[in-house]
């Protein structure tokens, strides 16, 4: 069994799908994956899938496992005229791609999805002309209570800190482990016992008004959810910008 908080691939792809085509006015876009990464595979698929059927064109590659030059992936986007290069890889691949692009001096947006959600990402964009637009779970700010008692919880523990990449910003992922736990403690109550069996006859009817929003199940555990945060880089201060909320029905 499992049941899980976060929103899923289809959804999360057709939010940036609808972004890139109707908010930024692309009909071309590039898209770019982990070969063999489902996670990154999938949300490539369901972007593509959404884009085109507003009438737009994708292309789509992969690179391989380890790779580390990403310039002829970028020179290729910039070949198609695409309008938007979507990326939703992992921290690591995602920076090199952002720095590489930096020095292509790309103008097209790098679109990313909550993986790109991180400090180590917007460091490097920083001092660049590269913009990246990504879709996550949270923007530091809305919150102030939550975010000033994790802060100050993260600068208590130097591990803690030295985990979130050295700094106390909050990526959307933290708040929502945060909000994980917490559905996990309302089964708990629900139960009044920790018998796991019990949390587990608990939880589909688990409710929670969380700091990422209203969490509750569907009849195969996955969250209902409608809508996801957008923001971008902010290349002067590496900090990450408050966009809109995209929702889609």
């Amino acid at each position: 069994h499992y049941f899980r908080v976060c929103f899923l691939d289809p959804f999360q792809g057709t939010v940036l799908a609808n972004y890139a085509f109707k908010e930024l006015g692309a009909r071309t876009a590039y898209c770019l994956a982990e070969l063999g990464n489902d996670y990154d595979v999938g949300l490539c698929h369901y972007f593509q899938q959404a884009f085109e059927a507003m009438g737009g064109m994708v292309i789509s590659d992969t690179f391989p496992t380890g790779n580390s030059d990403f310039t002829s992936y970028l020179s290729n986007a910039t070949a198609i005229g695409a309008e938007v290069f979507f990326c939703p890889v992992s921290i690591a691949y995602s920076s090199q791609i952002i720095s590489q692009a930096a020095g292509q001096n790309v103008s097209y947006p790098i679109l990313g999805s909550d993986t790109l959600d991180n400090n180590k990402v917007a460091e490097a964009a920083k001092g660049t002309n590269v913009k990246v637009i990504i879709t996550t779970f949270y923007q530091e700010g809305v919150n102030a209570d939550f975010d000033a008692a994790i802060k100050a919880w993260i600068d208590s523990d130097a591990t803690a800190k030295t985990n979130n990449g050295g700094d106390n910003k909050l990526s959307a992922v933290t708040v929502m482990g945060y909000d994980a736990y917490c559905v996990a403690l309302e089964a708990i109550k629900t139960a009044d016992s920790a018998d796991p069996a019990a949390v587990l006859a608990a939880l589909p009817n688990a409710t929670w008004e969380g700091i990422t929003g209203s969490i509750s199940f569907n009849d195969i555990g996955d969250a209902n959810r409608d809508s996801a945060v957008v923001k971008k880089c902010n290349t002067e201060t590496a900090d990450w910008d408050f966009v809109t909320v995209a929702k889609v029905s």
